[in-house]
C-alpha cells in the first residue's frame, strides 16, 4: 500500500527543492541563505548543488513545476514572498497535481490498482484563505518596495506617518486589513519602515479604505501621503479626486464623499456627464485639515501595489 503522500514525499519534494535550491543559487543566493529559505540544512543544499539527490523527471519537466520553481524563486529574491508565502504556492500545487493529474498519475503507477478502480482524488482546497493572506501580505509588501526605492518619496509622508494597505476580499473590519505596523515615518530624507507588514495594524487607513468599499469603490488596497492642492491636482489623471470632510467621523464622511462621486458622474471629455457613474479602479480621497486633525490624502487602488505605483509618479 502506497499512499499519494509517499508520492509527493519521494518525487516530488526532493525534486522541486533540487529545483528552488539551483534557481536561488543562480539568483546569487549563498548556500546558508538557500538553506534559511527552504528550510533545510546547507548539506541538503550541498547534496541538491552536487546531484546527489535524485529527480523525478516527470516533475522536472512539468511546464506548471518550472513556472512554480521561477516565481517562488523571484518572490524569495526580491523579498516578495516569505517563506510560509513559498510553502503555501507548493502546497497548493501539490493540490492540484493530485486532483487526477500528475502526482495521481505517478501514485497509479506505484499502486497500478488505482487505475482500475477509477477513484476520484480531491481532498485539499487550493483556494483557501490563507493563501489569500499571503498573497495580500505580498501586495503589501510590493507596494512597500516601491515606496522605499523612490527617491523622494519620504518628503511626501504626512506628520502622522503614512502607510501602505491591502484587505481580504470579503474583509469586513480591521482585521482584514494587512499594513505596516507603526506607519512609516520620515527619517532624514528616509522612509523608515518599522516592521513587516501584518494584519490588523492600521486603524487610520484601514478605516478609510473599508468606508470606501463600503460605499461601492472596487478597491483593496491604499497609501495615505502630505496633502497640499498640487498632489490633488497631480493625481487628478489617476483617478477621481474628492473631498471629505474631517470634522466627521471619517467612515461617514469617505462614504459619503465615495457616494457622491458615483452620483454627480464622470465626465466623457465633451463636457457632458455619463449617468449612473460607476467609481473608478483609482480613487483619490483627500480632507484638508481641522482643529487637531493634518491634511491627509488618500490613493486607493486595486491592491496596495497598484496605489504605491501611483504615488510613485508624484515625485
Amino acid at each position: 500500500m502506497k499512499f499519494i503522500e509517499e508520492v509527493v514525499v519521494d518525487a516530488f519534494l526532493p525534486t522541486v527543492r533540487s529545483m528552488l535550491a539551483e534557481d536561488l543559487r543562480e539568483r546569487g543566493f549563498t548556500q546558508r541563505e538557500v538553506a534559511d529559505a527552504l528550510g533545510i540544512s546547507q548539506s541538503a543544499v550541498s547534496k541538491y548543488a552536487h546531484g546527489e539527490v535524485a529527480r523525478t523527471e516527470r516533475v522536472v519537466e512539468d511546464d506548471r513545476v518550472r513556472s512554480l520553481v521561477d516565481r517562488v524563486g523571484e518572490g524569495l529574491a526580491a523579498g516578495d514572498l516569505s517563506p510560509v508565502g513559498a510553502l503555501v504556492e507548493i502546497e497548493v500545487l501539490i493540490r492540484r497535481l493530485e486532483d487526477g493529474d500528475l502526482l495521481a498519475e505517478l501514485h497509479e503507477e506505484a499502486m497500478p490498482a488505482l487505475a482500475d478502480a477509477d477513484a476520484a482524488f480531491s481532498v485539499h482546497d487550493p483556494e483557501s484563505g490563507f493563501r489569500e493572506r499571503e498573497r495580500v501580505l505580498a501586495s503589501v509588501r510590493r507596494g512597500l518596495r516601491t515606496l522605499t526605492n523612490t527617491s523622494g518619496f519620504a518628503g511626501l509622508i504626512p506628520n502622522v506617518g503614512a502607510n501602505v494597505a491591502e484587505c481580504l476580499a470579503d474583509a469586513r473590519d480591521v482585521d482584514d486589513v494587512a499594513a505596516v505596523p507603526g506607519r512609516l515615518v520620515d527619517v532624514k530624507g528616509r522612509a523608515m519602515v518599522p516592521g513587516e507588514p501584518e494584519f490588523g495594524v492600521s486603524e487610520h487607513v484601514a478605516t478609510v479604505l473599508l468606508a470606501a468599499r463600503e460605499a461601492g469603490a472596487p478597491v483593496r488596497g491604499a497609501v495615505n501621503v502630505r496633502y497640499t492642492p498640487d498632489i490633488v491636482a497631480a493625481l487628478a489623471e489617476a483617478g477621481p479626486t474628492v473631498e471629505f470632510d474631517a470634522t466627521q467621523p471619517s467612515d461617514d464622511a469617505v462614504r459619503a464623499a465615495v457616494t457622491s462621486v458615483a452620483e454627480r458622474g464622470v465626465s466623457d471629455g465633451d463636457g457632458d456627464s455619463e449617468s449612473p457613474a460607476s467609481v473608478s479602479d483609482t480613487l483619490v480621497l483627500y480632507q484638508t485639515g481641522a482643529v487637531g486633525v493634518e491634511p491627509i490624502v488618500y490613493v486607493l487602488a486595486p491592491t496596495a501595489a497598484a496605489a504605491a505605483r501611483v504615488v510613485r509618479e508624484l515625485v
